[in-house]
């Protein structure tokens, strides 16, 4: 496949793409500086509707009603959406999500909680090439409850398997935490496999799914997940910086006990008392005033995933990566390019993962062209295909605009 044939195959599939319309629904940028956003699975772009529901919001909402918003739907607020997000792209049932924190404290005080609940085990199991947070979190807990950490070594290209959780779980193992879709290869882990494995050695499992949360579906109830917890400024284009979101299966609510304990956790908060008491279900989670605005944004791209199915956006994203991956085995693979993701469409969730020792310093060329991937180490470049937002033409531009610098460095 040439250049031409790559863009002509492209326009193609473009014009098949039965979600191809809803590109429309989200803003470019004003000056056409970018001619491919290909990061979308760092940073979603925002939809246009979001502009007049923050506007609204402003000027209705906070300018209109001022502090009695709180008690005209503000507080109510991360428990509906948690619910929405549940239903539409993680299958869970009503009073297991809520809207809070950042992922990096979602993480933390849910992890405690696990290891909390298991009294007298002392290991947590997470693997060696999962997002730093994620492992800092699982170090930083270690050291405060005197755990050990059992390491997974996993394939480069791949991630955690049941066989390398089945070899290291057993009688000591109080936690396995690790991520849904892998952060660098885009490996997509068989939670229900590697679930029943933990539970069956007696440990509860936490899953981060911020690399996957509408974009790969998710059945956490049917998957008998225990905790669940992920970012929404990806796929579900809340923002820089917008709130997380946690899971919590209804068996472990009535014995939650996150270490973070905060006035909207407890049990009255307008009581003001003097001893903590939980509040009862998902909302002992919480700890601090919910970040409103930045959940806004969020609940805007629910009804967008809500309204196309997030079937019908993973169809999308397979053909997409498959589009990719074909597109890098015929311009790139001939300069030396690795694909370091997996090849099996099935098992790769909505973002490829290429090597090439020129990565590095190629990127911040590439941006400056318009073209944005991002880069993650020893050597990779990431192209996050967002389903709803990023076109096959995109995908093929930048493709050709990196063959075409690795051609120019031959």
């Amino acid at each position: 496949m040439t250049r031409t044939a790559l863009l002509d195959r492209a326009a193609e599939l473009d014009a098949a793409d039965p979600l191809a319309a809803h590109r429309k629904l989200f803003l470019d940028a004003a000056d056409d500086s970018v001619r491919a956003y290909l990061d979308g699975n760092s940073l979603g772009r925002p939809l246009a509707a979001t502009v007049d529901t923050l506007t609204s919001f402003v000027q209705d909402q906070w300018g209109g009603r001022l502090i009695r918003g709180w008690d005209e739907g503000w507080l109510s607020l991360p428990q509906e959406i948690g619910d929405q997000l549940g239903r539409v792209a993680l299958g869970a049932a009503q009073g297991q999500c809520v809207v809070a924190d950042s992922t990096s404290v979602l993480l933390y005080k849910l992890a405690r909680a696990a290891v909390a609940a298991r009294p007298g085990r002392t290991e947590i199991v997470v693997d060696r090439d999962n997002f730093p947070s994620d492992r800092f979190i699982v170090e930083g807990i270690a050291r405060e409850r005197g755990l050990t950490v059992r390491w997974l070594d996993v394939a480069y290209d791949g991630g955690a398997t049941p066989d390398d959780v089945s070899a290291v779980v057993g009688a000591q193992t109080a936690l396995v935490l690790l991520s849904h879709v892998a952060y660098r290869s885009g490996f997509i882990a068989d939670v229900p496999a590697i679930t029943r494995i933990a539970h069956d050695a007696g440990a509860l499992v936490l899953w981060d799914l911020s690399h996957s949360v509408g974009s790969v579906p998710a059945e956490l109830d049917a998957w008998d997940v225990d905790f669940a917890t992920g970012c929404s400024y990806k796929y579900l284009n809340g923002g820089p910086g917008a709130p997380a979101w946690a899971y919590v299966a209804e068996r472990h609510l009535p014995t939650l006990d996150q270490p973070i304990l905060g006035w909207l956790g407890s049990a009255d908060p307008f009581r003001m008392g003097s001893a903590y008491e939980p509040a009862n279900g998902i909302r002992r989670l919480v700890s601090g005033t919910p970040p409103i605005m930045g959940m806004l944004p969020v609940q805007d791209m629910l009804s967008v995933v809500d309204g196309v199915g997030l079937d019908a956006v993973r169809a999308k994203s397979e053909v997409l990566t498959a589009f990719a991956v074909d597109a890098v085995d015929t311009l790139l693979a001939p300069h030396g390019v690795v694909l370091a993701s997996p090849r099996d469409a099935a098992r790769r969730g909505g973002h490829i993962t290429i090597d090439h020792p020129a990565f590095a310093t190629m990127v911040p060329e590439l941006w400056k062209e318009g073209v944005i991937p991002d880069y993650r180490n020893p050597n990779g470049i990431r192209l996050g295909l967002s389903p709803l937002s990023t076109s096959f033409e995109e995908t093929a531009l930048a493709v050709e605009a990196i063959a075409a610098r690795l051609g120019a460095e031959v």
